[in-house]
């Protein structure tokens, strides 16, 4: 049978909804059922097992993962990377403690791989309550690191692609400390998505150490990549360099003085607000970020729209919108951290 996503498949759509009401307890059962279509599918076209164990491990991973997470969507996270194979003697260690402590006493929490070295910080200073670990296993290196060991707080991976996907989806912030390949292929994924709006703006700051370890990496990009126009200006305004733990946790709670959180919907950026702007700083928005804004298109207050009916905890906050220029998602950042500059 050629299956179809829509209600065609006569016998087998009976069937899923048989086995749905068995089930019990089913949300959204239509995307339940998209998913078991799209099971069903794989298992007619895919013949290479090792195809089918990856998707099976994928899913089980992603599933897990939403377990874990889905008891704290209401509380701010942020994610730590760095090196595994910092000491607890060397002073980016104890920056990465204070820094972790700092944010968890208010309220923040805490992601890290769950291994050695500055994750065992993060987790270190944010304590075990305040913490998750999204680990990966590896032949070498890694394992949970002791503060994580015994948590219902902590996810062990296979691929690190489903890592990744945790460490970004969940969080609301990245805070990235000296380390090697794995730390600076993470630090990249976050700049390409946040460049590229893949991934919902939020504050990236580099910790420094005290040898300039982000300082020279700056250095490179502006010498290599913004003379040879690899990226534009507007790019910097993505990340903030900085060796003091109290600036970057300021760095990152600041960019939620008034920014909630924002929805695309075609052209449109519904940006959510704590407070509502005036119509004297909306007019210094428009005048300050003419390049967001779509040609004849204005900065407006606005209601809670119907594409963001599945998001009803949402729908009292204030809010302004407008017509997006999709290609300045730097100056998007720029335009958010100004917001909260009223």
């Amino acid at each position: 049978m050629d299956l179809s996503f829509s209600h065609t498949n006569e016998e087998v759509d009976k069937l899923i909804d048989r086995l749905t009401t068995a089930a019990g307890g089913i949300t959204h059962p239509h995307l339940i059922r998209e998913l078991i279509i799209s099971s069903l599918k794989i298992g007619q076209e895919t013949e290479y097992i090792p195809d089918l164990k990856l998707i099976n491990r994928t899913l089980r991973e992603m599933r897990y993962t939403a377990r874990v997470f889905g008891p704290y969507r209401n509380r701010k996270k942020v994610t730590i990377f760095g090196s595994a194979r910092t000491t607890p003697d060397e002073p980016i260690y104890q920056t990465c403690v204070n820094f972790s402590r700092l944010l968890a006493q208010h309220n923040w929490m805490i992601i890290t791989g769950g291994g050695p070295g500055i994750m065992l910080a993060g987790n270190e200073g944010a304590g075990s309550d305040n913490s998750f670990a999204v680990n990966i296993k590896l032949p070498f290196e890694q394992s949970a690191n002791l503060i994580m060991q015994n948590t219902p707080r902590l996810v062990t991976y296979k691929y690190f692609f489903n890592r990744k996907v945790a460490f970004v989806k969940e969080t609301d912030a990245v805070a990235v400390f000296p380390g090697g390949f794995g730390t600076l292929d993470e630090a990249m994924e976050v700049f390409t998505l946040v460049q590229t709006g893949k991934t919902s703006p939020k504050p990236l700051v580099l910790v420094d150490d005290e040898e300039g370890f982000w300082e020279q990496f700056f250095d490179f990009i502006k010498e290599q990549l913004l003379t040879k126009g690899l990226i534009s200006g507007e790019d910097f305004s993505i990340f903030t360099i900085t060796k003091d733990e109290r600036e970057a946790a300021a760095v990152i709670e600041n960019f939620y003085k008034n920014y909630h959180s924002i929805r695309f919907y075609d052209e449109l950026a519904i940006v959510r607000l704590n407070r509502e702007l005036t119509p004297e700083e909306i007019h210094i928005l428009e005048q300050e970020f003419p390049e967001l804004i779509l040609p004849g298109g204005r900065i407006v207050c606005c209601e809670a729209l119907d594409c963001e009916d599945d998001e009803p905890e949402l729908v009292l906050l204030p809010r302004i919108s407008f017509p997006f220029n999709h290609f300045h998602y730097g100056f998007l950042i720029a335009f958010i951290n100004r917001i909260n500059m009223f």
